[in-house]
């Protein structure tokens, strides 16, 4: 894929979303700006640990209740999800977090998964948002996320619908 950058200063929307049934999702961060749509496949763990960052940086803007950040910008529930089709730009291989205090902006910055023996430069999106939409990205993000398969209590590893090896049950049965 040829390198392409996507600057979307400043988003209308930002969103994260899951597609598949658990246990083979594919994760999703889309983001419109005007007619402009770019949308990025990323893993679970990338999409938890952005959300992760994101909770951290918003608890130290709104002086540690993220529920302060509030403004205009936040959008209705039911405009949280996926638009379709989904056409990828690129997967993501590394995601950033930054902050410009002179505009007040959060920007997500996602770097492409470079292909082995890949030497051309990777494509680049940013997504630069107000505090306000980068919450209700980081709950739209964390709703997507739980709603994966249970985790088992005693090991942590993914229930799969048919059971679960446990390891920590010495082979002794499946868990439910």
């Amino acid at each position: 894929m040829p390198h392409a950058v996507y600057d979307l200063n400043r988003v209308d929307k930002i969103t994260a979303g899951a597609v598949g049934e658990p246990g083979h999702r594919v994760f999703y961060i889309q983001a419109r700006k005007g007619r402009r749509l770019v949308t990025l496949v990323v893993e679970k763990e990338q999409l938890a640990a952005l959300n992760q960052a994101i909770d951290h940086l918003l608890l130290q803007l709104a002086g540690d209740d993220p529920r302060d950040v509030a403004g205009p910008d936040m959008p209705s529930e039911g405009g949280m999800g996926l638009e379709m089709p989904l056409e990828p730009a690129f997967r993501a291989g590394q995601l950033s977090l930054g902050y410009d205090q002179v505009s007040s902006k959060v920007v997500i910055v996602a770097e492409e998964l470079a292909e082995e023996g890949q030497d051309a430069k990777p494509s680049i999106a940013r997504f630069w948002a107000h505090p306000a939409q980068m919450r209700a990205f980081s709950l739209n993000a964390q709703q997507a996320i739980a709603a994966g398969r249970p985790l088992c209590a005693m090991c942590g590893q993914a229930i799969d619908p048919a059971g679960h090896f446990c390891p920590r049950r010495n082979g002794d049965r499946k868990a439910p």
